[in-house]
């Protein structure tokens, strides 16, 4: 389970670096992406891989108890992470609250990459 959830870990921290990619662009830009042909089938493809490694992680945590990372945790990295999918494509969305979430979540999956040991 250990190489499953270094593997969704790692899918995640490259979704959040795409997330801010994606949101500086649509900032830069103001263009809207289709919904149907691009921002829907962007966030379906993070929701399944956000939600196996939230699945992972409750079962890991439960097995393996962790001093620092707790299941309230998992629970808000996943929805900033499935929040910040959408968002990442709107050009009107909080700057500020954007980027804090977006440091946020990469800074909690790098916790976990270093406690797991991976």
């Amino acid at each position: 389970m250990s190489k499953e959830i270094a593997a969704l870990t790692e899918k995640l921290l490259h979704y959040n670096h795409l997330f801010l990619k994606n949101y500086q662009e649509a900032r830069e830009k103001g263009i809207k992406k289709d919904f149907h042909e691009v921002i829907k089938p962007f966030t379906d493809e993070v929701k399944a891989i956000n939600e196996e490694w939230k699945r992972l992680m409750k079962i890991r945590l439960k097995e393996n108890p962790h001093k620092h990372i707790h299941l309230k945790q998992i629970d808000t990295t996943s929805e900033h992470i499935e929040q910040q999918s959408i968002q990442s494509f709107f050009p009107e969305t909080s700057r500020s609250r954007f980027l804090n979430t977006n440091r946020t979540v990469d800074y909690f999956l790098l916790e976990i990459r270093k406690e797991l040991g991976f």
